[in-house]
């Protein structure tokens, strides 16, 4: 009698548990949008984070829930875009792609150093210390903090230790933006052909003293612009890429090189 007993109650707790199992799970159950695994295996998975979102299964949640753009997301092609953009029922703009383009062309070769660092080499860390070993503040340190964390492998260090953006790899994430201690990174339109590889604000004679291919704000290529594309601020040469038409004076008339030319997919000075 005691077995029979123990069986039917452990039973009839059973069927409680069941019957209330059953109802939270029709009660509480989250109704999952069928269109955000289709979102989802659209996405590159490379969970950059330049979206904003938490990953990519964030910015598919996002997608869906209205509060993320179909443009958000810079690492997938338009064709794959516009496939998203039909799963959601909405449009998506075309984009024009960006990468990007560091302001600098210093290197070890170019630019002097004001001491020998020893410590991490890591360039965030090598900041800490008096800006970092080059002569010229505002200069690469070289230490390719920026090429070990693009996810897409598109940045190399070059022999001279400046980095090496590879175009075709680069899917302006701005990882690279973010984390450059001298924001020497922009993300620049692919059609546009000509960039200021320097970010330094001394006066010219300052700016000679430690590198040979810095701006010296001399003005040459500010006069030669045929638009009015380059101005000077701050003792720099600027360039607005809004009105700027590659037409590329200000390339032939730098005297200092610190203008560069877009060959094909490769920024090059003329020295």
């Amino acid at each position: 009698m005691i077995i029979l007993a123990t069986i039917l109650t452990l039973s009839g707790l059973g069927l409680i548990f069941g019957i209330g199992l059953a109802f939270a799970s029709k009660k509480f159950c989250v109704v999952t949008d069928p269109r955000l695994e289709k979102v989802y295996n659209k996405l590159p998975g490379a969970n950059c984070g330049a979206c904003g979102s938490p990953g990519c299964m964030g910015f598919a949640e996002g997608l869906i829930h209205g509060s993320c753009s179909v443009n958000g997301c810079t690492v997938v092609k338009d064709n794959v875009r516009q496939e998203i953009a039909g799963i959601l029922g909405v449009k998506a703009e075309k984009t024009v792609k960006t990468a990007a383009v560091l302001h600098c062309h210093g290197g070890k070769s170019r630019a002097k150093d004001k001491y020998v660092y020893q410590g991490v080499r890591d360039c965030i860390a090598a900041n800490l210390l008096q800006q970092g070993p080059k002569a010229c503040v505002y200069g690469c340190i070289g230490y390719g903090t920026c090429a070990r964390i693009c996810p897409f492998g598109a940045i190399k260090m070059g022999e001279d230790n400046l980095p090496v953006v590879d175009e075709n790899k680069c899917t302006a994430c701005g990882k690279c933006v973010a984390i450059c201690p001298k924001q020497l990174f922009s993300l620049v339109e692919v059609t546009k052909s000509y960039a200021v590889r320097c970010r330094s604000l001394d006066l010219g004679k300052k700016v000679s003293d430690v590198c040979s291919v810095g701006c010296i704000a001399c003005r040459r290529c500010e006069k030669a612009c045929p638009v009015k594309a380059i101005k000077i601020i701050d003792n720099l040469s600027v360039i607005d890429y809004n009105i700027c038409e590659n037409h590329g004076e200000c390339f032939k008339v730098c005297p200092t090189s610190s203008i560069a030319r877009k060959e094909k997919t490769v920024w090059s000075n003329k020295k």
